[in-house]
């Protein structure tokens, strides 16, 4: 990932996000192993302790989860990763509609956007 943090948002919550969407995705299966702290701050192009503050947020929303000497892990709770991923549907679905009404856009038109787009 390229150093393209918003300045707006804390990079910690950024990475978060991208993560979380890794997860939720399906890019990283529930289960799976993920590369240690560095590793991964290197790939995000942020300090270690940027990185670490990202996981250990996502371990108390549950989204990851830490076996004491093997690493960390993509949790296996399917009802959590679901949750997640309704919950980031939510968020951009609102910034969406915000945005088109703030286009000028009215409910009628951005529905009728939005069905010929999934016609796709």
């Amino acid at each position: 990932m390229a150093n393209d943090y918003s300045s707006n948002v804390p990079i910690y919550l950024q990475i978060m996000n991208d993560v979380k969407l890794r997860i939720v995705s399906g890019v990283w299966e529930p289960g799976q192993r993920l590369q240690s702290v560095r590793d991964l701050a290197v790939e995000f192009s942020v300090n270690p302790n940027t990185m670490q503050r990202a996981l250990s947020e996502l371990e108390r929303d549950g989204l990851l989860y830490t076996e004491r000497t093997s690493g960390r892990y993509v949790s296996q709770d399917q009802q959590k990763i679901s949750k997640a991923r309704s919950g980031m549907a939510e968020e951009y679905t609102e910034s969406y509609y915000d945005a088109m009404q703030k286009l000028g856009y009215k409910n009628e038109e951005i529905i009728k956007i939005v069905s010929n787009k999934s016609s796709l």
